[in-house]
């Protein structure tokens, strides 16, 4: 019996010497799989931004931008949501300033109104902001602004508006907080009653959701938060794991609706040196006065508004500027 005991004993110890075998190849296995699929994702990006989305445009000098980048410098980035149409060269649907200070862990998004009198760069004319997309594309738009804020621009992005529908769905759609309540006249579906309090858009929605303000009392800046909180959603998304594996379908969306100067590389420093400005994501507002000229409506933004974000943009904080104006002005006298 004692001998019996001492085989079946042996037989169980060999037994489990098996699993770790078993284990190891399993994790092994796993292992190459995901490398695999994560070299796929990362060729796939590559490929899809260098010959789909990358364009270089003549506004912006790209060797200055890469010094930047390399010193990890305040970069500020021009976002064009553009409607386009088939009768004319469309117009930016929406402008905004996204600047990415990594010194600070922190990144500001300055919305511009699209109705904003400005001096359109190349045209000598002053009328509303969106107008320039409309005469000289993304590069015309990328100097007004530059003009306006006195700021240099790093890098452009550009959006087809109907893409944002496209890239909602490819993530499973957003959930924003809806503070107005509404009838849709057609921006979604006609008659469809919009709820305040939180609400789930799939690209259609979203699209609805974004485009409406005449039924706003806000107007055109109501309809400029709610595209805030719908990029601010989108980039939430983004970082849950769920969103790992549509990374693919969210690839293609980008690579057929939008087009930017930065290349993969610059992608790559962009996430690995400028992790830190998600910390802290503040959003602005363009702040002005209502003006009609010669019948035309416009919004006029004030010399001191302008000074302040353009301080905003490039991290300066105000104290520090006017200590530096008074110690000039104390060296002059």
């Amino acid at each position: 019996m004692a001998q019996e005991t001492r085989i079946k004993t042996k037989k169980r110890k060999r037994k489990l010497r098996k699993w770790p075998k078993v284990i190891g190849l399993f994790f092994l296995l796993f292992f190459l799989g995901l490398v695999g699929y994560v070299y796929s994702i990362y060729g796939h990006a590559k490929e899809t931004v260098n010959e789909k989305m990358s364009k270089d445009i003549e506004s912006i000098d790209t060797s200055e931008v890469k010094e930047k980048l390399n010193n990890s410098d305040v970069l500020n980035i021009l976002l064009l949501g553009v409607d386009e149409r088939s009768d004319d060269g469309g117009r930016s649907d929406s402008i905004m300033v996204l600047s990415l200070n990594p010194k600070q862990a922190k990144s500001t998004i300055v919305s511009i109104p699209r109705d904003t009198l400005a001096k359109i760069a190349g045209k000598g004319i002053e009328t509303k902001i969106n107008h320039a997309y409309a005469y000289g594309g993304v590069d015309m738009s990328v100097a007004t602004v530059e003009n306006l804020l006195d700021i240099d621009l790093d890098y452009y992005v550009e959006l087809n508006m109907e893409g944002l529908s496209d890239l909602i769905d490819a993530i499973g759609g957003v959930t924003v907080y809806n503070e107005l309540e509404w009838v849709d006249e057609g921006f979604y579906k006609a008659g469809y009653h919009w709820k305040e309090g939180e609400i789930k858009l799939d690209g259609a929605k979203a699209l609805g959701y974004v485009r409406m303000r005449h039924l706003d009392p806000q107007g055109d800046f109501g309809r400029t938060e709610r595209q805030r909180k719908v990029i601010n959603a989108i980039i939430d998304k983004g970082k849950s794991m769920g969103t790992v594996t549509k990374l693919n379908d969210v690839i293609d969306v980008l690579g057929d609706n939008l087009q930017t100067n930065m290349s993969f590389n610059d992608m790559k420093t962009l996430l690995l040196g400028y992790m830190d400005v998600t910390k802290n994501i503040e959003s602005y507002m363009l702040q002005g006065e209502n003006a009609t000229i010669k019948g035309v409506y416009y919004y006029e933004i004030p010399d001191e508004e302008l000074d302040k974000v353009h301080n905003m943009l490039l991290g300066v904080d105000t104290a520090d500027t006017a200590t530096l104006t008074d110690s000039i002005v104390d060296d002059t006298e």
